[in-house]
């Protein structure tokens, strides 16, 4: 047995992630009562077991099934197998061990899950690049989490990587393409629950990225919770369509794995154009496919342009990222009558989704659409603060702040103390915890009837003429007009006073006047934007989501303006 392979299970240092969490503060009776409204869903999964034991066990069972595909090859279980052996003897060779980070670049392929696997198999953690990235975010993002080692496996198109790499001391390393002899023959990999298995970088609120650090248990538990949500076997096809940097990638490109399923590579020229995306979902087959909801309109106005039944084989799709209105809903009920419809909702930091809601038509007449009930292992909490500082549970139906806990949280950012301690805690409602931490979302949520209500960002709750306002309701609002392909709220601080911006684009003309008389009828003044910009295409992150600082910061962009 290989003797990397079978280390014991590391446990977060307090080097680059501290394990000691500050204690929330909480009102008198605060926990006793949290205790009685939380919302969790436990269950026995296996979050400890390598996935490498997976792959190897279909690699000897179904040696010729199609385990990953891109545009370019198949990869058979037998032939993963050989090439994360490859890939794990090359990077121990180069001193890869148990507890190192790796960055790793290139584009989104059947390269990524064999690099992925090739780090679990040696204890170490998986850290992606984005090729879309200047060099000084490379360099800024390489200089926090000090990797060990940059795996490329961009066929030469990441300089911006390189140069980064080379400026900060860090040596280079190009993946394997061939496979070794004898594939994964030196397992079991065993218990890996308390290894730091990934980090993802996200966009904070200084503009600095910080490294959410996610630890095997956490990956496993969301891994298996997806299996059970969506009945996954051996004859599903998941989608691996996300941006490396998007914390949905990881699942979608793992999760097959579990069962003997297929990883269908979408890559970035499909994602771009909705003809080429319906194409590539319907000749590979794919039966399940995460979208942003900007993703999913563009897709479903393809397919009604199409006649006849479209994409027979899909089972699922799930909208993530950001939130999905009833009117988009409503549209994907009637084009695709055969999928399920679920609505995700979750933070990188917490392992990715926390809550999943099977979209239903009774949904359709809410003003916003629930996330839903936990996934398993999660507990939830809505809490509001004091004006002492102190905590205090939010009553059923009463708008608060969204807190995690349970085995889906993460260890925190990685290098990053100061950052981990204002968002990551000790949990003080559940003393039999596996991870001991509660995750500050800075999410407002709303529990109905069991369900949570995403009310959106604490930073997206505004005060404009003296009243509080939450800006996505005045998103929903919008996109219930059938001439609103999609639209966003901003606030502009131009003019003395701050004033409501409406940024839409549209599937038919329309006056601008209809659109805000149909706001009129539904919000008090105050909500009604003042201003309206018309753009050809809402700007968007690299993630597809819409990217709100474009939208302020971007006067040349919008087609027309009227007040």
């Amino acid at each position: 047995m290989d003797s990397q392979a079978s280390a014991p299970p590391l446990t977060a240092t307090a080097d680059p992630v501290p394990q000691v969490r500050p204690e929330l503060p909480l009102a008198p009776g605060a926990a006793a009562r949290a205790r009685e409204l939380v919302l969790r869903n436990p269950a026995d999964l296996d979050s400890a077991t390598a996935l490498l034991d997976h792959v190897a066990r279909h690699a000897r069972t179904r040696p010729d099934a199609c385990a990953v595909q891109d545009r370019e090859r198949t990869l058979t279980y037998a032939e993963l197998a050989a090439r994360v052996a490859a890939a794990r003897d090359a990077m121990r060779i180069r001193g890869v061990g148990a507890g190192d980070v790796v960055a790793c670049v290139g584009p989104r392929s059947a390269h990524t899950p064999v690099a992925f696997l090739a780090l679990e198999s040696l204890g170490a953690s998986y850290l992606p690049i984005d090729l879309g990235w200047p060099e000084g975010r490379v360099r800024d993002v390489l200089d926090r989490s000090r990797p060990a080692l940059l795996l490329d496996y961009s066929d030469g198109t990441a300089s911006a990587a390189h140069s980064a790499a080379v400026a900060e001391g860090i040596g280079t390393l190009s993946l394997p393409t061939e496979g070794r002899p004898g594939g994964l023959d030196d397992g079991p990999y065993g218990d890996r629950s308390g290894e730091a298995r990934y980090t993802i970088f996200t966009s904070g609120t200084t503009g600095r990225p910080k490294g959410a650090t996610i630890e095997h248990r956490g990956l496993l538990n969301h891994l298996w919770s997806k299996v059970a949500d969506l009945a996954l076997g051996p004859e599903d096809a998941i989608a691996f369509s996300a941006p490396l940097v998007f914390d949905i990638s990881i699942w979608q490109m793992l999760c097959p794995f579990l069962v003997g399923g297929r990883v269908v590579v979408l890559d970035d020229a499909a994602m771009r154009m909705p003809r080429w995306l319906l194409g590539a979902l319907d000749t590979t087959g794919v039966t399940v496919v995460e979208l942003v909801p900007t993703v999913i309109g563009r897709l479903i106005d393809e397919i009604r342009r199409k006649d006849g039944p479209a994409l027979p084989g899909l089972r699922w799709l799930l909208s993530t990222g950001e939130e999905v209105y009833p009117a988009l809903a409503e549209q994907v009920l009637d084009t695709l009558p055969h999928v399920s419809l679920v609505n995700a909702y979750g933070p990188a930091e917490c392992s990715d989704d926390v809550t999943l809601h099977v979209v239903t038509r009774a949904d359709l007449a809410r003003p916003r659409l629930p996330v839903g009930t936990p996934v398993a292992n999660c507990t939830l909490h809505v809490l509001l603060q004091n004006d002492d500082g102190a905590w205090r549970p939010a009553e059923p139906g009463e708008s608060g702040e969204l807190f995690v806990g349970g085995t889906c949280v993460g260890l925190g950012y990685l290098n990053d103390p100061a950052t981990t301690e204002r968002a990551f805690f000790h949990d003080p409602f559940d003393p039999d915890s596996s991870t001991g931490r509660i995750y500050r979302t800075g999410d407002l949520a709303r529990v109905e009837d069991g369900l949570v209500h995403y009310l959106g960002r604490d930073d997206r709750q505004v005060k404009v003429g003296g009243v509080r306002m939450e800006l996505g309701e005045i998103e929903a609002t919008l996109s219930r007009h059938p001439a609103v392909e999609s639209c966003a709220v901003t606030v502009s601080d131009e003019g003395p006073v701050s004033e409501l911006v409406a940024h839409y684009t549209l599937r038919k003309e329309v006056p601008q006047q209809e659109l805000k008389q149909a706001l009129s009828a539904a919000l008090p003044p105050v909500m009604v934007p003042r201003h309206w910009r018309q753009w050809d295409a809402l700007p968007l992150s690299r993630n597809g989501k819409i990217d709100y600082r474009s939208l302020t910061a971007t006067p040349a962009g919008p087609r027309k303006e009227a007040r």
